[in-house]
């Protein structure tokens, strides 16, 4: 049976190489990716986004964000809003880390005050992408034992990337406007295949869990759900 994607949080770091809050939130974002979140977070890349990434975009729309910028420009949560959405969670490292710039070293070295702001920068997203996927109980202390073994899983992991995160979509026109919708053919096979034909029934559990992977205003879901059920009909007579 198909498997449908696991939700995800998409994290966005500024692009700012000027001034060591910059750095920050790179080293902080990827902390989270290779070490405290791998398996619950994603990368979103900052210059593709804005310069149009579809996979990126539609990544974002779809899926809860926290952007980490380092200075109150905003530049990461700014260009959130602008093309996807506002971001779920906006971390500003000036305003949560140290407001006190020069004890952090510089761009590219950083000193130990601005080593550990990495790692409170990181302790705070990895407890917002708890909050935005619901997870309770997970340490947050519990990073990699400093060993060779651990050293060496953290150099095995990779970060993934929302552009390459192969989640399907499809488009479909909704009260005379085209929609985009995540994950909707995963879901499709995966009701096929579990013998869940077209009734009213399954529209209920179609739109349950088609909404747990896309933002449907409540005033549209009878709009939503009619297409959506239309389509997964044509759907099973052509997968008989």
């Amino acid at each position: 049976m198909p498997e449908l994607p696991k939700k995800k949080v998409g994290l966005i770091a500024c692009s700012g190489e000027e001034i060591p809050e910059g750095t920050i939130t790179r080293l902080a974002v990827r902390q989270v990716l290779e070490s405290l979140r791998p398996e619950q977070t994603v990368t979103i890349c900052l210059p593709l986004f804005l310069a149009g990434g579809e996979g990126d975009r539609a990544f974002a729309r779809f899926h809860p964000t926290i952007t980490v910028d380092g200075c109150e420009k905003r530049c990461a949560a700014r260009g959130t809003e602008m093309y996807s959405g506002k971001p779920a969670v906006s971390i500003v490292v000036s305003d949560s880390a140290c407001p006190n710039s020069a004890a952090l070293g510089s761009a590219r070295r950083l000193s130990e005050t601005g080593k550990r702001a990495v790692s409170d920068v990181a302790d705070q997203i990895a407890r917002q992408v708890d909050r935005l996927l619901g997870l309770k109980g997970k340490a947050l202390t519990d990073r990699p034992v400093d060993s060779s073994a651990a050293r060496e899983k953290s150099r095995s992991q990779q970060s993934s990337c929302s552009c390459g995160s192969g989640i399907p979509s499809q488009a479909l026109q909704v009260a005379g406007r085209e929609v985009t919708l995540i994950a909707l053919p995963l879901v499709f096979a995966q009701f096929r295949e579990a013998g869940k034909l077209p009734s009213d029934t399954t529209k209920a559990q179609l739109m349950q869990a088609v909404r747990i992977y896309n933002l449907i205003p409540d005033e549209e879901a009878s709009a939503y759900a009619g297409t959506i059920m239309q389509e997964y009909a044509a759907f099973c007579r052509g997968s008989n």
